[in-house]
């Protein structure tokens, strides 16, 4: 078998193509789709001779039934029969004949149709006459001009663009509306494609959607297109619909298209949108920007509800004095005209040039810093500037009015910006800059509107703030300066201790705590604490502090500096001090009525360590019990932290109860730890589980003071938001042995010599042969003092720490009075003699007499030396 060639077996392949599609059905949309067309032949003898499946359809007549039947008898009424019988013999004979004839409908119960008959005459292979009959039901025909007129009057009157894509999505028509909008004749607009309409972005949109259409028959519905008209730059909205069209046998045709303008709605919408969301941010600004009363934080809320919601960057610049605390808005500002805020422009007031610092910045496009409004250089976060004189920043801080700036350079980023003044209370306090770049829609007055009341919120809040960072900052040094500065020390102590504030924003609370020496290298420990925060509480605070170091330095007890702080409080909230509090008490319950004087309430526990005795004296007045933990034994488990059991007391500002001491030895290492309420006590826990978390975070007490306070707050659920922290802790550590001398002398004379030896032997093991001959001096002048004016057996106590302290103790409880001798007193000199010669010298009472005391100076220690009396000075104690 022969091979065919390529060339000739692609012609047949092609060949076969072409029958194929030459001989196949009509195509889509063709005529005979809607119109049902019958046909039947008459031979010569006038009888029907071939009959249809389509003339059976039409008059209900079988081919069996018609073919050999006169057609007027077959389908036509009796009464026409014989001018029809004359119509077909003029036909035979060789006329052709068109026109409308009746007929009987089948099942049609009697009724007649009207068809429209062409007839042509025909020969026979013998030349005989004949006839071939082309019929249409007219109803068919009848609908189909009334859905043409239809179709017409719906695509060419319709005030829509109507366009009929065909199944290849080009244009097969286009009505009158469309090339009006487009331009040209109805007829130009055939074969062209979507493309020559619309941008190429938008026209593969537009084809994806018809090619859509086609394939799977759903409609669109609202498809939103934008493109320019012909000879126009302005782009237009169109709403497009498009769904499939189908022919008489059910196989799509192409789509049909319905386009409406819609630019208007579009930009009525757009309006509305606009609006909508402006109000939605100026209600965003109202709840976000302003919760904090930090001048750098409201500034970043600013710009949080702003970026990118309303613009893509924005900045913040704020005076730097404004910052810094140097502005003070009492100072006058010079007015800038009618209805404009005064500004300081000059003379006391803010100058314009002034430097700024960039406080905030937010891009949703860049991390770039923005630069200044005009030509400039970047400014970063935190980084001070100018703007330069004449710039659109210079311009808006000294108008106080919002600039637009339009038509950035081709190479900028930036295509539109609002300049923006913050003005609070009529003065100008900063510069916001809001920044769109290309791409966006450009700033409108709209805009400027919105810009200006986001910055004019905003400004109010800043001020606010700087307000309340100055008052905030006026009273946080008073309470600081309320503190004790640095790290306290004390003798037989080491002392370690935190104070943490009730939150960032008010960090003025009514807490303290203090370290106060006393004489005899004993140290009292206050913790405290006000009912209540604020200034109020820190001012109560300050007095209340101030109140205990004046008693502590009377050396009197814990429980009497308790009582006298008691009357101290219940003065405070009274303009006539305690006395008129008390007398205002006594009058309110006799009168059964309330006091309306403010009443500062406070809760306090003073202790007092005494580093030889290592015992330790607490009196507590309704405040947390004081936590001690003992030392382990060698080699043994740590032991539990305890809660010492002091009698809690009443609360300072109560008034009427007394208050109790008691007594605590404390072994050398012990730990003890004082502390406020905030400590352990939370609304998230009771204050049993706060108590028990302290005892376990104090329950190894070995390692460092320092770290021991770390741990103490970072194991604790302190929630210090809620309240302030003081927390002290003080770890026992004594005077050692051979730092006292402790010796009891007979009530005789010859103990102040006794007195004087004893010192004169102790004083060199400690190295402090500089001072034994003003030690012996002073020692002699106490001890004689005892003598002549005591009672009872005497005491000498030398202690040796940070300096050098002599105590002389009697039975006596009458205190000794410094006074001026008259020239003719013999004595009386001896405490002049004591108050020259020491560095400080008092008197206490104790439980069974007194103690009279002076204190000096360690040689070489801290620059200072024993005293040395002059001539002069020895004279006037002589007069």
């Amino acid at each position: 078998m022969s091979e065919i060639p390529a060339q000739a077996h692609q012609a047949h392949v092609s060949g076969e193509a072409w029958n194929d599609s030459l001989w196949h059905s009509s195509p889509p949309g063709s005529i005979y789709d809607y119109i049902k067309v019958a046909s039947f032949s008459i031979g010569p003898d006038g009888l029907i001779d071939q009959w249809s499946l389509r003339a059976e359809e039409l008059f209900g007549l079988s081919a069996a039934e018609a073919v050999g039947r006169d057609p007027v008898d077959a389908f036509m009424p009796p009464e026409l029969r014989p001018g029809a019988h004359r119509r077909v013999a003029e036909i035979l004979d060789g006329k052709e004949w068109t026109g409308l004839i009746p007929f009987r409908i089948p099942d049609g119960d009697g009724e007649h149709g009207v068809a429209e008959i062409y007839v042509m005459p025909t020969q026979t292979e013998t030349a005989e006459r004949a006839a071939l009959c082309v019929v249409v039901d007219v109803r068919a025909l009848r609908r189909i001009e009334s859905d043409l007129a239809a179709s017409q009057a719906i695509f060419g009157q319709s005030p829509f663009g109507f366009l009929l894509f065909g199944t290849d999505l080009t244009v097969q028509r286009a009505n009158r509306r469309f090339a009006t909008v487009f331009g040209g004749g109805v007829e130009e607009h055939r074969g062209r494609t979507v493309h020559d309409y619309l941008p190429p972005h938008e026209a593969d949109r537009m084809a994806e959607a018809l090619r859509r259409v086609l394939e799977t028959g759903d409609s669109v519905t609202d498809l939103r297109i934008t493109g320019a008209a012909p000879g126009s730059r302005d782009n237009r909205h169109w709403s497009i619909n498009l769904y499939r069209v189908h022919g008489g046998n059910g196989l799509p045709i192409g789509v049909a298209g319905l386009g409406t303008d819609v630019t208007r709605r579009h930009l009525a919408a757009r309006e509305a949108a606009g609006v909508r969301r402006n109000l939605a941010l100026l209600n965003e600004a109202g709840h976000r920007i302003g919760n904090s009363l930090d001048l750098e934080t409201t500034a970043r809320e600013l710009l949080d509800v702003t970026v990118p919601g309303f613009c893509d960057l924005a900045a913040v610049d704020l005076y730097q004095g404004l910052l810094l605390g140097d502005d003070d808005r009492d100072r006058p500002a010079r007015p800038h005209g009618p209805g404009v805020p005064s500004l300081p422009g000059g003379g006391p007031g803010r100058a314009p040039s002034a430097p700024l610092r960039r406080v905030a910045f937010a891009s949703a496009v860049s991390d770039a810093p923005l630069s200044g409004p005009g030509p400039g250089a970047l400014v970063a976060v935190g980084e001070v500037h100018r703007y330069p004189p004449g710039s659109p920043g210079t311009l808006a801080l000294r108008t106080a009015r919002t600039r637009l700036l339009e038509g950035a350079a081709a190479e900028d980023l930036i295509q539109s910006t609002l300049v923006v003044p913050l003005v609070a209370h009529d003065t100008v306090v900063g510069l916001a800059q809001f920044s769109r770049t290309k791409g966006s829609e450009p700033f409108g007055e709209r805009d400027r509107a919105v810009a200006v009341e986001l910055a004019a919120r905003a400004a109010v809040c800043i001020d606010n703030a700087r307000l309340y960072r100055r008052e905030h900052e006026r009273a946080l040094i008073l309470q600081r300066s309320l503190l004790p500065p640095g790290d306290p020390a004390a003798a037989g102590l080491d002392i370690a201790c935190r104070y943490l504030p009730g939150n960032a924003a008010t960090e003025v609370g009514g807490d303290w705590f203090d370290v106060i020496e006393l004489p005899g290298h004993r140290t009292a420990l206050v913790v405290g604490d006000v009912m209540g925060r604020g200034l109020r509480a820190a001012v109560a605070m300050g007095e209340l502090r101030t109140a205990v170091r004046t008693l502590a330095l009377l050396d009197l007890e814990p429980a009497e500096v308790l009582t006298a702080l008691d009357e101290v409080a219940r003065g405070l909230g009274t303009p006539g001090g305690s006395q008129q509090a008390s007398r205002a008490a006594l009058q309110s319950r006799d009168a059964d009525r309330n006091d309306l004087s403010e009443v500062y309430l406070a809760t306090c526990v003073y202790a007092v360590y005494d580093p030889v005795t290592r015992r330790c004296t607490i009196a507590n007045a309704g405040h947390m019990p004081p936590v001690l933990v003992e030392p382990a034994e060698p080699g043994g488990p740590p032991r539990p932290a305890l809660l010492l059991e002091v009698p809690p007391g009443m609360p300072l500002g109560v008034g009427g109860e007394p208050f109790e001491e008691v007594e605590v030895d404390l072994p050398e290492g012990a730990l003890l730890a004082l502390y406020t309420d905030g400590l352990v006590e939370s609304r998230d826990h009771p204050l049993e589980e706060g108590l028990r978390g302290l005892r376990e975070a104090l329950a190894d007490p070995v390692r460092p003071l320092e770290d021991v306070c770390d741990h103490v707050l970072s194991s604790l659920h302190t929630r210090h938001g809620e309240d302030d922290i003081a927390l002290l802790l003080a770890r026992v550590q004594g005077l050692p042995i051979d730092a006292v001398g402790d010796w009891q002398l007979p009530r005789e004379a010859r103990s102040v010599g006794r007195a004087r030896e004893l010192a004169r032997a102790k004083l060199p093991a400690w190295g402090l042969e500089g001072l034994l001959d003003t030690t012996e001096l002073l020692v002699s002048e106490l001890v004689t003092n005892a003598l002549r004016y005591g009672e009872g057996e005497i005491r000498l106590r030398l202690l040796l720490d940070r300096t050098l302290v002599c105590e002389v103790w009697d039975g006596n409880l009458v205190q000794p009075r410094r006074r001026r001798a008259r020239d003719t007193d013999e004595g009386g000199r001896g405490l002049q003699l004591v108050g020259l010669l020491s560095a400080g010298w008092g008197t206490r009472r104790t439980h069974r007499g007194k103690t009279v005391w002076f204190e000096l100076p360690l040689p070489g220690v801290a620059g200072e030396a024993v005293a040395e009396l002059s001539a002069e000075q020895l004279l006037s104690m002589y007069g």
